[in-house]
């Protein structure tokens, strides 16, 4: 007889699929954690078979999270991100209209911005690069044709700048960093024509964290300095955020008292926050736990392990569950301190939770950099 599909009521396959790959995992190590078989377990998810109260469990103690966080309604991101791909986009709607454009336009375009920055969060870059360079494309393609005020302009252009950093950043996780490069050095001359230095400052900024990434270091750390230095106008945010890619830059370059200096400037930089006042939306993200993170992350980079270790866990510990990708990667560095520190298993057990298969090249690399120091640490034990 065939099985039924139907759920027991408390929670469905589909939200036990969001549960299992919000936390990193394949099916294949959600199977070796439950004792359930691949095939069953997939079954399960795609509604082939009845979801009971011992398989909710299951997940429920195998994820570490309690069963009604299980039963949150499932949204749909991808499906979100494709609707966007079928609509005409703001600049499309109101440059097919006319060709002098209002501030309307400019307001629906830092709306739509804001927007796409949260979907990021939320769908990976690899399906959200689609949307945004179509966003992109139409936003420079009315800065061209169309005619405005002043005013509007500067507000285009800033536009702009921003959807040029948010395309650099989901082109670059992707690991297409020539592609990224020329979008940020577009959207910088963008954003230093609208006069907004300290976005013109974040776009350079962007491009020297990707720099440093991928093996150009002293490339990064120039050019993380001179972002800072031309945003002298920047918020008290928009500065820390600046100042942590100098520190990155100097701790992949090996420069261990300007990346401390760094950290400190981050530090007091973001204390003014507290004091009030406006900050653009591009550093909504930033907080007292991604301020650690990029500490831990430095000391790691610097050969202080424990340090790291002592930064990253708690921080990790306290990032909501629905970032993946960020918490993936961030744990990478935590089990690199602990590799580092001798605690293979803990650096094993790390790396044994999380799944690279979420659409980041960067966190691809990221995962097999660490087994490869966590199979030659054991090596050299051996």
């Amino acid at each position: 007889m065939a099985a039924s599909s139907e759920s027991d009521g408390t929670i469905s396959g589909a939200q036990l699929r969001a549960a299992r790959e919000e936390a990193g995992l394949s099916l294949s190590a959600m199977a070796a954690r439950t004792h359930y078989s691949k095939a069953l377990l997939g079954m399960l998810e795609t509604g082939q078979r009845t979801v009971r109260s011992e398989h909710v469990s299951a997940y429920s103690q195998a994820l570490d999270v309690s069963v009604p966080i299980l039963t949150e309604p499932v949204g749909d991101p991808v499906r979100i991100a494709h609707g966007w791909l079928v609509a005409d986009t703001p600049s499309v709607a109101h440059s097919a209209a006319g060709r002098m454009i209002g501030a309307g336009l400019a307001v629906q375009l830092e709306e739509r911005v804001i927007e796409l920055r949260r979907l990021d969060d939320a769908i990976s870059g690899r399906e959200l690069f689609p949307v945004v360079s179509k966003e992109l494309a139409d936003a420079q393609m009315v800065v061209r044709e169309c005619s405005y005020t002043d005013e509007v302009g500067r507000r285009l252009l800033s536009t702009v700048g921003e959807l040029a950093q948010l395309a650099g950043w989901v082109t670059s996780d992707a690991g297409h960093y020539a592609e990224a490069q020329r979008i940020y050095l577009e959207g910088h001359h963008a954003a230093a024509t609208a006069d907004n230095q300290p976005l013109a400052g974040q776009l350079l900024s962007s491009l020297a964290y990707q720099l440093a990434n991928i093996g150009r270091p002293a490339d990064a750390v120039l050019l993380a300095r001179s972002a800072v230095v031309g945003s002298k106008n920047a918020s008290p945010a928009a500065k820390a955020l600046l100042l942590e890619r100098v520190a990155w830059a100097s701790a992949k370059a090996g420069d261990e008292d300007t990346t401390r200096r760094a950290l400190d400037a981050v530090d007091d930089a973001f204390e003014s926050c507290s004091r009030g006042g406006s900050e653009p939306d591009w550093v909504y993200w930033l907080n007292r736990n991604e301020i650690e993170v990029m500490a831990g992350r430095c000391f790691v980079e610097l050969g202080d392990p424990t340090r790291a270790e002592e930064l990253l866990s708690p921080a990790i510990d306290r990032y909501p569950s629905h970032l993946v990708r960020e918490v993936a990667l961030y744990r990478t560095w935590l089990a690199e301190a602990h590799a580092r520190t001798g605690d293979l298993d803990a650096a094993r057990h790390i790396l044994a939770r999380l799944s690279s298969d979420i659409g980041s090249a960067r966190l691809a690399r990221r995962v097999g950099e660490v087994r490869q120091l966590v199979a030659a640490s054991a090596g050299k034990r051996s």
